[in-house]
């Protein structure tokens, strides 16, 4: 599959949340979506990442953005996780991979000298209209937030 690019339609989704319910993108449109990917709940990276977005919710919901995270992780494991960290973005769960595989962020990655297929730290800016207008790949966790929400600002 082609890597996704800004001005391509994204990809339409639909899967369960933390929140009970189920979320896709066609239920979004005319809001701008923040969608993060990520490895794991409740490993280092991933919980500071998912506490910086959570911390400036005010900010991005203010900007008419709704922020979402993805991983293969249970309904049930983001329960726990949002709950133990007091988060405040939706979690989706992708068990299978099917949305991760089409947003091109399951990759192969390395560590301690072993390749083994995950989920890469990535963020796609969506606009109101359903166009990708921003991607950010092999996210840094430090600031990321921040440069996210100054790209969702900019779209006003």
């Amino acid at each position: 599959m082609s890597e996704l690019a800004t001005g391509q339609k994204a990809p339409e989704f639909n899967l369960p949340t933390d929140e009970g319910g189920e979320i896709s993108l066609s239920k979004l449109k005319g809001k701008i979506v923040v969608l993060y990917f990520y490895p794991k709940d409740d490993t280092p990276g991933c919980t500071t990442e998912a506490i910086d977005f959570s911390s400036r919710i005010s900010d991005f919901e203010a900007a008419g953005a709704v922020v979402v995270g993805v991983s293969k992780d249970s309904v049930k494991k983001h329960q726990n996780f949002k709950a133990k960290h007091d988060l405040k973005v939706i979690l989706a769960s992708d068990p299978e991979g099917e949305m991760i595989e089409r947003y091109g962020v399951w990759v192969e990655k390395a560590m301690y000298g072993r390749t083994y297929m995950g989920i890469e730290r990535a963020t796609f800016l969506i606009g109101p209209d359903g166009t990708i207008r921003h991607i950010w790949r092999k996210v840094k966790v430090k600031n990321h937030a921040d440069e996210v929400l100054a790209a969702v600002q900019a779209l006003k």
